[in-house]
């Protein structure tokens, strides 16, 4: 994958460029409209039947050519919000599972400010063979939803929050605290995440078939 921060739109452009030649597949993450646009433009000059979408709420863009054929794990990643500040992350999460070949779904807005919403979801969440739980604030629904379920569960922190702990540090240091068994992957780490429930779905489908 090609990560767009900290390049110009030019050279995500040539890297996304060199991605679909060499695999047929071009994955770029933290991606603004000027840069997928540039990507965009460049992709129709220079593989004019691939396939892109591009997700402005997430920001990422990926790009197939017709003959790419992406994995089909026999294994289910559930991408859990805590609200709807966690979208972009989650999105990125979600992206980067799916596209290893995991069947992804989403569960958004079941945070703990209402508890309620949390515990009516039990069920969707142990429906999953591995959860991604993103949070903000003082990042409470991946501990809580560790102790919920007897799967995987990959805290992903969300810089969300204001004043002492804001920005996702207190989401962090409270997931490396936790007491119930989960791991946890830095601040707005939706990539690393999703890898990481990609690699235990490729395992558990290695083990199936």
């Amino acid at each position: 994958a090609v990560l767009a921060d900290g390049k110009t739109p030019a050279e995500v452009a040539e890297l996304a460029v060199t991605a679909i030649e060499t695999t047929g597949r071009a994955i770029v993450t933290r991606l603004d409209t000027a840069t997928a646009t540039t990507v965009r433009e460049r992709l129709d000059e220079t593989a004019p039947d691939a396939s892109v979408r591009w997700d402005d709420r997430s920001n990422w863009l990926v790009a197939t050519t017709p003959a790419f054929e992406r994995p089909s794990l026999d294994a289910s990643v559930g991408i859990v919000t805590a609200g709807t500040s966690d979208a972009v992350p989650a999105g990125e999460a979600a992206l980067i599972a799916e596209e290893m070949g995991a069947t992804v779904t989403r569960i958004d807005d079941v945070g703990v400010a209402s508890l309620a919403r949390t515990i009516d979801a039990v069920d969707r969440f142990r429906d999953h063979d591995v959860l991604i739980v993103a949070a903000g604030r003082e990042g409470a629904l991946p501990t809580v939803i560790a102790g919920l379920v007897d799967v995987p569960v990959i805290g992903l922190p969300v810089s969300t929050g204001y004043g002492h702990g804001g920005e996702g540090e207190a989401a962090l240091s409270g997931l490396l605290q936790s007491c119930t068994a989960l791991s946890v992957v830095n601040i707005d780490a939706g990539f690393t995440a999703g890898t990481q429930a990609g690699l235990i779905a490729r395992q558990l489908d290695d083990a199936r078939t």
